[in-house]
């Protein structure tokens, strides 16, 4: 059996995919398939990606732009391999990334996920820094009962056990934070996720990144996304403790969301 499956969807990455592809190409452990899905880039993405020739590569293309969750849930559905990476087309994988995370599953086969630590970088490939809530929550404890507060884990650093990513998937109606929502669910599960403190990825941030972004209320998105977990999981009769937190957590992030949008009518640019 294929050791493991990369899923790397690209929309509008022309500038960056072919350094991302090319840090795959040059891991260590050779035993993987990358599936690259173009969802309907208008850039020449597609172009660049076909530019490669490694058979390891395959080079999937949705016709229109269908969005992430679409995307990653082809990319679950096609995918070989006994763990499942996951890679964005702008970020960089670093050496050995794959085989300290494959020897980490071995090793450890009570843990379903194994994040990593990450840089930022900016579109020029220059360090900008790290994200302070990665770096502070490593242990999968910390890790565990942080994730009702909010996100701490990178999603292109993962690699998971197929079974286990491929039984929960991404939802749709978790568009807006489907990687938080993934972990939120798999943690009220009883599933396990680790992280190495290691960096193994380069996470670049971009101007149009989510991440960048806040035409919207950050607060607004966080509690929209922890609340719509917590009501799905207390409909299905799950009432523990993480998911009533977390649940009880959306209602504080609301308030500061609308404590943000009161300072700033109180004090307009």
């Amino acid at each position: 059996m294929l050791s493991v499956s990369i899923v790397m969807p690209v929309y509008n990455a022309a500038p960056y995919v072919a350094e991302a592809l090319y840090s795959m190409l040059r891991q260590d452990h050779t035993d993987f398939e990358c599936i690259v899905i173009d969802d309907g880039s208008t850039d020449g993405s597609d172009a660049v990606i076909n530019g490669f020739r490694d058979p390891r590569i395959r080079h999937l293309r949705n016709e229109t732009n269908q969005g992430l969750v679409f995307t990653l849930n082809r990319g679950l559905r096609e995918s070989k391999g006994r763990y499942i990476a996951r890679m964005d087309g702008d970020d960089i994988s670093l050496p050995g990334r794959l085989s300290k995370q494959v020897a980490y599953l071995d090793a450890y086969p009570q843990v379903d996920v194994v994040a990593s630590v990450v840089r930022l970088v900016d579109a020029s490939g220059n360090a900008t820094g790290y994200w302070k809530e990665d770096r502070e929550h490593v242990t999968g404890e910390s890790i565990r009962d942080f994730l009702p507060v909010n996100n701490c884990i990178a999603h292109p650093s993962i690699m998971a056990r197929a079974e286990t990513l491929k039984t929960f998937g991404y939802l749709d109606s978790q568009k807006q934070a489907e990687d938080y929502d993934l972990w939120l669910r798999m943690t009220a599960a009883g599933k396990v996720i680790h992280k190495i403190g290691e960096p193994l990825l380069l996470h670049r941030i971009l101007p149009r990144s989510f991440t960048r972004q806040r035409q919207r209320n950050v607060f607004f998105k966080l509690a929209e996304t922890k609340l719509r977990f917590a009501l799905r999981e207390l409909r299905s009769g799950n009432r523990a403790p993480m998911v009533i937190r977390t649940g009880l957590g959306s209602f504080a992030d609301y308030g500061k969301g609308y404590l943000k949008e009161l300072k700033k009518w109180m004090s307009p640019e």
